[in-house]
């Protein structure tokens, strides 16, 4: 999407008074200050600078329209245009400059007055989505990590040796392609990609909750000594969770579109939005809990509550962030969970050297208090709290809801 600046000639949507001297030379720019959103520089207008429109610019709208002609010409409804204004710094202060109420009432009129052929096609391929929507997702389909991901457990306990092997890496595979396909489909897909490195920390915080805290413990022992037993419950509970994540990342999509719909401001459309998003990741954690201890007693394990929910929550919000357009922000965070996790394998292993036992003493500290599980859950748990946080500014925006048409 071309860049989008709020425009510098107008002040008002009523026409301008010939020979009204603002005291500026030019009386072209409305001061800008600059403003960084998720790494993306925002023009946002200064109030404090904005001179009155050039003698002789008749009507400001219609400027206003003409630089931004391609978000114009692509929207399929004003809200759209909104979204797209408000991703590039366009507040409702500076719609008021338009004499707009909000930054809807301003969409609204530019949309209206932008001329179309009415024999044309439609700006977008039908049907369009939000971010967040992709094409539907079948139930089933939902359904099918957890389906092949309890085949697995089961095949591989009822075989030994090299079969269990073989049925566990085949399992393995199947799961991680049905997961890929869940995440191009339905409201967990996105036309954005993910950032360079996501794919691999998600690997590697998963096989920590396989593997991790059976070696962390075998390793403040003294161990390992021999093959120690791996946590089959945290998986397969997750991957039963694609289907709840599924749901409700789709419930917070269609309230949001309706909220957006609705709503006749920016800031009433995110303190209406707030709610929603954080009452569809209350409704996924709870099933994500229910689904640990019932894994928990079908396969006698302890769930570890803690880790794997917290492990879950900050899969949920990477992903719902990353479909939205703002993937930086997960990356960072799953990059810190897996590291700190990794962290504290290497620095309990590396206290056995000569001369470095301290380096062993804050994790056996923090798992005699409260267990191997609390490595994993401090470290996703702190992730996502402050992903939670990153999420309930930027997912409840209308540019976090508008029809993209380039990667942001």
């Amino acid at each position: 999407m071309n860049e989008l600046h709020t425009d510098p000639e107008a002040t008002g949507n009523a026409p301008a008074t010939r020979g009204r001297d603002t005291g500026t030379s030019s009386g072209t720019g409305i001061g800008t200050e600059a403003s960084t959103t998720d790494g993306r520089e925002l023009a946002t207008a200064s109030p404090a600078s904005a001179p009155g429109p050039r003698p002789g610019t008749a009507d400001p709208v219609k400027a206003l329209m003409n630089r931004h002609h391609d978000l114009c010409a692509r929207a399929v409804d004003h809200l759209e245009i909104a979204a797209g204004l408000e991703a590039h710094g366009v507040t409702d202060r500076t719609a008021a400059r338009f004499r707009h109420r909000d930054v809807f009432s301003l969409a609204e009129e530019m949309y209206a007055r932008f001329p179309r052929d009415p024999d044309a096609p439609p700006p977008h391929p039908a049907p369009a989505h939000r971010p967040g929507t992709g094409r539907p997702a079948p139930a089933l389909l939902a359904l099918l990590p957890g389906l092949l991901c309890a085949a697995t457990v089961v095949a591989a306990r009822s075989t030994a040796g090299r079969s269990r092997l073989a049925l566990a890496v085949l399992g393995t595979l199947l799961v991680g392609l049905a997961v890929r396909t869940l995440l191009r489909r339905g409201p967990l897909a996105g036309p954005h990609r993910a950032a360079s490195g996501t794919r691999g920390w998600t690997f590697w915080l998963l096989t920590y909750a396989f593997l991790g805290d059976g070696l962390l413990e075998e390793g403040l022992t003294g161990g390992p000594d021999g093959p120690w037993s791996p946590a089959t419950a945290p998986l397969l509970a997750l991957a039963l969770a694609c289907a709840p994540a599924v749901w409700c990342a789709g419930l917070f999509t269609a309230l949001s579109g309706r909220r957006l719909g609705t709503s006749r401001a920016l800031d009433d459309f995110a303190a209406s939005a707030r709610p929603v998003l954080l009452g569809a990741f209350t409704l996924f954690l709870g099933a994500l809990l229910g689904l640990l201890a019932l894994c928990g007693t079908l396969l006698g394990e302890h769930p570890a509550y803690a880790g794997a929910g917290a492990l879950g929550a900050l899969l949920l919000l990477a992903r719902l962030l990353t479909a939205h357009g703002f993937p930086h922000a997960p990356a960072v965070a799953l990059a810190t969970a897996g590291a700190a996790e990794g962290l504290s394998l290497a620095t309990v292993f590396a206290s056995r050297l000569p001369g470095c036992s301290l380096l062993s003493v804050p994790v056996q500290t923090v798992t005699d208090a409260w267990g191997a599980g609390s490595v994993p859950a401090l470290a996703c748990g702190t992730a996502a709290t402050v992903l939670l946080l990153h999420a309930t500014r930027t997912l409840t925006r209308a540019s976090a809801h508008a029809v993209p048409h380039e990667p942001r």
